[in-house]
């Protein structure tokens, strides 16, 4: 496998307040990224002034609001690395994460793709003891088909194509369905990858007007699937 140059991407959106402990998160890994990507999509806060106190490591890019999807596909096109690793501003990275996706790339060349578990905390004290005490209930644990825990090649995330960026929510499930319709290799990890922050601006929550995108992009790939039926009929 060649040298791995992860990129991390962090879209920020008024989430200035969680920022830097995102940030941290992910200088704390080890292999360390070659660069964290912050995509400031519209903020009014102190997101900017927030990444840019970091120094070189972090490169801060600002666009007018245009929506997560728009934001990642911001930082895919800065992205100098040959994998892309992506963070929500408000969610935090488990120690030893890329670390433990590095080795299944290195074990198993032809994996595209690595994901791993989530831990949902509430934000205030559950998350500060849940950080604090580093330990989790298995049973708490969910799979996490999630932009937070994916590690991927760039040169599969620009096969499969960048997000959609007509929809509020759903972008991810849209890209996911559609690695999955190029046959792209995913591996699902068993180990603890992201501390998923629960408050009341996540995003799912804010953007609940626009539930609908989730059926949008379901139809999407049920047309897909058709057209390619019909096309190999």
């Amino acid at each position: 496998m060649s040298e791995p140059k992860i990129s991390a991407i962090i879209p920020v959106h008024n989430g200035g307040r969680y920022l830097e402990e995102a940030i941290r998160s992910v200088l704390a890994q080890d292999p360390c990224v070659l660069e964290i990507i912050v995509v400031d999509d519209g903020s009014t806060d102190e997101s900017g002034t927030i990444a840019q106190s970091h120094g070189p490591l972090v490169h801060y890019c600002r666009q007018p609001a245009s929506g997560a999807g728009a934001a990642r596909n911001r930082g895919v096109e800065s992205a100098a690395g040959n994998f892309l690793a992506f963070l929500d501003a408000d969610d935090r990275w488990v120690e030893g994460k890329l670390r433990r996706q590095i080795a299944v790339f290195a074990e198993d060349p032809t994996i595209d793709m690595v994901f791993g578990q989530v831990q949902q905390l509430r934000d205030g004290v559950q998350w500060e003891n849940g950080i604090a005490e580093a330990t989790c209930d298995p049973a708490q644990l969910m799979p996490g088909i999630v932009p937070g825990t994916l590690l991927v090649r760039k040169e599969t995330f620009l096969r499969v194509g960048y997000l959609r960026t007509d929809c509020r929510v759903g972008e991810f499930v849209d890209w996911y369905m559609r690695a999955m319709e190029l046959n792209c290799r995913a591996k699902m990890l068993t180990d603890l990858l992201l501390w998923r922050r629960i408050h009341d601006s996540n995003l799912g929550i804010r953007e609940r007007n626009h539930i609908t995108d989730y059926a949008r992009v379901l139809k999407a790939g049920l047309d897909r699937r058709r057209a390619g039926g019909q096309e190999s009929a």
